[in-house]
C-alpha cells in the first residue's frame, strides 16, 4: 500500500536528527557535516525508513536525498555489522562518487568500509576492494554487472538494502536491462529505496518490479524548478550570444557559477577565454577521463568563487552547496532537463539565480520550458551599448585562442602522421623478416 504525503515547504524549528530517532554517533556525524537540522525529505523519510518500510522518494534536486537514505542504512548497519550490507545504484560516475563521499563522511566514526564501482577506473583495484568485503557498495549499473559476472567470489546474496538513486535518469539512459539483471542476482528479501525527480511510467514499472508496499514521500511539486531559484532569461541575437555571456559573467564576478553548453568544444573555448580575464575556471565534459573529471569537480568544490563550465554531464546529481548562479548558454535537448540544470543552485535551503540564453533560433524550445513550468520566466535585459563596449577586446582574445589552438592541432596532426609512418615502416620490416624466415 502506498501512502502519499503532501508537499512540505519548511522544517519545524523543533525537529532535529535526534528527535527523528537517529543514534548519537550519526547525530555527531551530521554536526560535523554542518547539517544543523533535517531537510524536508530527510524529516519525512528517516522515521519511515527506520520503521523498516520500502520508500519511494520524490523530491526537488538539492533536497538532501543522500542523507535521507544513508542515515537509516548506517543506523541499521551499526546494529548488524554485516559486510556487503547495502548497494546504491546511480546513473553517473560523478553522482556515485559524490554519494560515496557522503557515506564516508557520515561513517568516519564507525569504521565504515566503502566500495566504489564505476567505469573509467582500474577494474583490478576495484576487485581487490571487493575482496575485502566492504559494508556499502556504490556503483553504476554497467560496472557492477561486470564485477558480478567476472570477479571471482563476489556476489550479493546477503544484501539487505538496495537504493536506486535518480531512477528516472537511469531509465532514460537505457539502464533498464542492466537493472533487471541486477535485481535477478540479489535477494528478494531486502529493503528498497527508490529516489526520483519524477514519477514516470517507466519508474512506476520499476517500482512494481522491485518494491513491496512502498511508502511514497513527495516533498516537491512535479516539473518545478527548486523554489528558491530566481530565474531569468536573456534574449539576444545568435551572433552576439558569446559576447552577452562574457558580459554577464563579468557582471557576476565574485560569485560561484556553473555554465552549461551542449558541446565539448564550447566548454574548452569558454574555459580558455574566461581564464584570460583572471577567472578561476574548471571544466567537465564527456570526453575527459574519469580521473580528470573528478579532479575538476574537486577543485570547483574547494574554490567558492570559481566557475565550472560543463555539458549535461554536470546537470544532475552533483551536490555543490556554494553555487550561486547557473548560466544556461545552450538550451537542453529535453525541456525537463532545464529543471535539473537550474537545480544545481539553491541547494539545501539557500537561494540562487539562473540565467537562460534565448535567441531567434531556439524560441520554440524555450517556450516548451515555460509550458512545462506553467509560468513565464522574467527577462533580464542588459544595456546593449554596455555589452558591445566589450566586443573588440573579447574578439581579440578569442582570435588569439583560436590561433593557438590551430597551432596545437597542426602539431598534433604532424605527430600522428609521423607515428603512423613509423608504425608503417615497422610493419613492413616485420613482414619482410617473416618472409625471409619462410624461405
Amino acid at each position: 500500500m502506498e501512502v502519499s504525503k503532501e508537499a512540505i515547504t519548511s522544517v519545524g524549528e523543533d525537529v532535529t536528527f535526534e528527535s527523528l530517532g537517529v543514534t548519537d554517533v550519526l547525530c555527531e556525524a551530521c554536526q560535523r557535516l554542518k547539517w544543523s537540522k533535517p531537510t524536508p525529505i530527510q524529516k519525512e523519510t528517516i522515521p519511515v525508513a527506520l520503521s523498516g518500510k520500502d520508500i519511494i522518494g520524490l523530491a526537488e534536486t538539492g533536497s538532501g536525498k543522500t542523507g535521507a537514505f544513508a542515515i537509516p542504512i548506517l543506523q541499521d548497519l551499526l546494529q548488524k555489522q554485516s559486510r556487503l550490507f547495502a548497494l546504491v545504484l546511480a546513473p553517473t560516475r560523478e553522482l556515485a562518487f559524490q554519494i560515496s563521499e557522503t557515506f564516508d563522511s557520515l561513517g568516519r566514526g564507525i569504521k565504515l568500509k566503502l566500495g566504489l564501482l564505476i567505469g573509467g577506473v582500474n577494474k583490478e583495484a576495484q576487485s581487490k576492494r571487493l575482496a575485502s568485503r566492504p559494508h556499502i557498495l556504490i556503483a553504476t549499473p554497467g560496472r557492477l554487472l561486470e564485477h558480478l559476472r567476472g570477479t571471482t567470489g563476489f556476489n550479493l546474496k546477503y544484501l539487505k538494502y538496495l537504493v536506486l538513486d535518480e531512477a528516472d535518469r537511469m531509465l532514460e539512459m537505457n539502464f533498464g536491462e542492466e537493472i533487471g539483471m541486477i535485481l535477478s542476482m540479489i535477494p528478494e528479501e531486502r529493503k528498497t529505496y527508490l529516489f526520483s525527480a519524477t514519477m514516470t511510467k517507466t519508474v512506476n514499472k520499476l517500482k512494481k518490479a522491485c518494491m513491496k508496499d512502498p511508502v511514497k514521500i513527495e516533498v516537491s511539486k512535479m516539473n518545478q524548478a527548486a523554489s528558491k531559484v530566481i530565474q531569468y532569461h536573456i534574449f539576444c541575437p545568435e551572433r552576439e550570444k558569446e559576447l552577452y555571456l562574457f558580459y554577464l559573467v563579468q557582471q557576476m564576478r565574485g560569485n560561484s557559477m556553473m555554465i552549461f553548453t551542449n558541446s565539448c568544444g564550447k566548454v574548452w573555448l569558454f574555459t580558455k577565454l574566461l581564464r584570460t580575464y583572471d577567472f578561476s575556471v574548471h571544466q567537465i565534459h564527456g570526453k575527459m577521463t574519469q580521473k580528470r573529471r573528478l579532479e575538476s569537480l574537486k577543485k570547483f568544490r574547494e574554490d567558492e568563487h570559481s566557475i565550472l563550465v560543463g555539458t549535461s554531464v554536470a546537470s544532475r546529481g552533483l551536490d555543490i552547496a556554494h553555487v550561486d548562479i547557473i548560466i544556461i548558454y545552450d538550451l537542453p535537448e529535453a525541456a525537463k532537463d532545464y529543471i535539473h540544470r537550474v537545480g544545481r543552485t539553491a541547494r539545501a535551503g539557500k537561494y540562487g539565480k539562473s540565467y537562460t540564453f534565448v535567441t531567434q533560433n531556439n524560441v520554440r524550445e524555450y517556450l516548451e520550458i515555460e509550458k512545462l513550468l506553467g509560468y513565464q520566466i522574467p527577462r533580464y535585459e542588459p544595456k546593449e551599448e554596455d555589452v558591445l563596449r566589450l566586443e573588440a577586446d573579447y574578439n581579440k582574445n578569442r582570435d588569439d585562442i583560436k590561433v593557438m589552438q590551430n597551432r596545437v592541432d597542426k602539431m598534433r596532426r604532424k605527430q600522428r602522421k609521423e607515428h603512423y609512418k613509423a608504425e608503417g615502416f615497422k610493419m613492413v620490416s616485420q613482414t619482410r623478416n617473416k618472409f625471409k624466415k619462410k624461405k
